[in-house]
């Protein structure tokens, strides 16, 4: 429609035999048969030949008589009835004949709108080879564009480049105008179903713990809570071997990314080991360059480190990627001081492991891990790991040279991944951020290209928004759907939560003890610390079902001995 419309806004329409001279000039000649396309010329033609200021070539095509020198270059052979004589300025112009056939078509793509060769060649009645070369020449100076632009055309089109302009901008406009915006709790429950944390769009398997993985890739939480909230809550039955599966494949990796640009400068003083509340991220090792890159490259030396530290870091310059007990071996200190080391350095960002139990092992209290060296045999629930089951730990590569463009497009493709939408407001939690002007610049190209939408998907909130295609049709069926009471909850660590930024009121610290509670988008209850407030008025009789619905679900049996969790705990 949007072809249709400008091909219509083009195509000359004269009432007057001047203004269908100023057409024949523009186009260099004009087809007979064209000459009745909108209404009929042949009366404003008829006055033009009168006056000596048009002529007919073959009996096929009207031309103004300044363009007479040009046709006569392109067609060697042709008569012209009646016969008029160009002004001395035109007369005077030497033609190549591949200059006039390019000029030619020029005329023709300026008013036509997109068009094949094919076509051309026809209405102009020159070889198809000649109109090819003319509009290679138009494509080398920007002037002309191909693609495939009409729907049922075959083959290649050709398209001048400002009306193909006005085409992109007409249909981005009418694709916006059909977006009907949703309000924030609508949106909230499209992002549960996103997300998987909805209950009917949990996944399933280590495939979907992949999938989820893509969407929650470079967010950063606080380290105990991917095992303990966030990813069990978007599984009916979470497998951690799963992800160590994944990381041991070399397709995730794990590593704390904003630790040193975080860092107040002069700080000397931090904790020997990550804690639970540690920011960590997960993401595809494809993509772990454009996470570093964001991150200003701090040289170790500048950093308060222990001795165990730089003697580890050194090990790991001079030999690479070791196992623990290599490690321990290369350094000579004893096993506990070598753990101890390793726990600095993972909470500084500098070193990781092959596998996420290397994480898991410095964040599980000692007296439940298996005893380092194998030494005595611990009683109770004993998680199956240590960290000398992490395999081998490394060096995290530093600040990678790669252009601020490609970061920006890397960042905004992720955001999209994530959220399906995205706008300013929606990504203030994330840690992992190129200047937003930066990322709005890549999302104005991809909606150029057509690889995703612009518009006002969520009401609400001020900016430009732009969503993936698949995204959109989502968010229709959710806005369709009538709310049933569906209850979901999150930890205050979880990327979804984002009360006081999707909703009105103050926000909830991202702590992983925090519980929000959602009904049909809309949050009811929230837990911080040992007290909890309601947000929105809730019957007397309907508080003990929230309250319950808010509790964390218990973790599965196999969760709970992997983490070498007691029975009672």
């Amino acid at each position: 429609s949007a072809i249709d419309l400008v091909k219509e806004q083009e195509w000359p329409d004269p009432d007057t035999a001047d203004e269908l001279h100023a057409a024949l000039w523009v186009m260099g000649a004009v087809p007979c048969v064209e000459g009745g396309k909108t209404k009929d010329w042949s009366g404003e033609f008829a006055q033009l030949v009168a006056a000596g200021r048009a002529t007919m070539m073959d009996g096929k095509l009207w031309v103004a008589t300044e363009r007479v020198p040009m046709l006569q270059a392109a067609f060697p052979a042709a008569s012209f009835d009646p016969a008029v004589t160009p002004p001395e300025r035109e007369r005077a112009k030497a033609w190549a004949r591949e200059d006039a056939i390019r000029e030619l078509v020029r005329g023709r793509l300026e008013v036509i709108g997109p068009t094949t060769a094919a076509d051309i060649a026809a209405a102009l009645g020159l070889d198809q080879g000649d109109i090819d070369f003319a509009l290679a020449a138009l494509e080398h100076e920007g002037f002309a564009l191909r693609g495939r632009f009409t729907s049922g055309v075959e083959g290649i089109e050709w398209s001048e480049r400002r009306l193909l302009a006005r085409i992109h901008r007409y249909t981005l406009d009418r694709l916006r105008k059909e977006i009907e915006p949703v309000n924030a709790s609508d949106f909230l429950r499209f992002l549960f179903k996103w997300q998987r944390l909805a209950p009917g769009a949990r996944a399933e398997g280590p495939e979907g713990l992949a999938a989820v993985l893509d969407l929650l890739d470079g967010f950063e939480l606080a380290a105990g809570a991917w095992e303990s909230e966030v990813l069990p809550a978007r599984f009916m039955d979470y497998d951690p071997l799963w992800l160590d599966g994944l990381c041991l494949s070399g397709e995730v990796a794990w590593g704390r990314l904003t630790a040193i640009r975080s860092q107040e400068p002069g700080a000397r003083s931090r904790k020997a080991g990550p804690v639970r509340s540690t920011p960590i991220a997960l993401f595809r090792r494809d993509r772990g360059e454009v996470w570093r890159a964001g991150t200003p490259d701090v040289h170790p030396a500048e950093l308060p480190l222990s001795s165990t530290g730089r003697a580890l870091l050194k090990a790991f310059d001079q030999r690479g990627a070791l196992f623990f007990g290599d490690l321990v071996n290369a350094t000579g200190l004893l096993r506990t001081e070598v753990e101890k080391g390793l726990g600095e350095l993972v909470a500084w960002g500098l070193v990781s492991s092959d596998s996420f139990a290397g994480l898991r092992a410095l964040l599980v209290p000692s007296d439940r891990r298996r005893p380092l060296g194998g030494g005595y045999r611990r009683h109770g629930r004993i998680a199956p790991f240590g960290v000398e089951t992490a395999g081998r730990w490394s060096r995290t590569h530093g600040r990678p040279p790669i252009p601020d463009e490609q970061i920006a497009e890397g960042i905004a493709w992720q955001l999209l991944r994530r959220y399906g939408v995205v706008f300013r407001r929606l990504v203030q939690r994330e840690t992992l951020l190129a200047p937003w002007r930066d990322i709005l610049r890549v999302y104005r190209r991809l909606e150029a290209r057509g690889e995703i939408r612009g518009g006002r998907f969520v009401g609400g909130f001020s900016g430009e928004q732009y969503a993936l295609p698949e995204a959109i049709g989502l968010l229709r069926t959710t806005r369709r759907e009538q709310g049933a009471g569906e209850l979901v909850a999150g930890s205050g660590a979880d990327p979804l939560n984002l009360v006081g930024i999707l909703t009105p009121g103050e926000t909830v610290p991202a702590i992983t003890s925090n519980r929000v509670l959602y009904r049909d988008g809309v949050p009811v209850i929230v837990r911080e610390g040992d007290g909890e407030r309601f947000l929105v008025e809730v019957p007397n009789e309907e508080r003990d079902v929230l309250r319950a619905a808010l509790m964390r679900r218990r973790p599965a049996p196999l969760v709970r001995a992997y983490m070498g969790k007691s029975r009672a705990s």
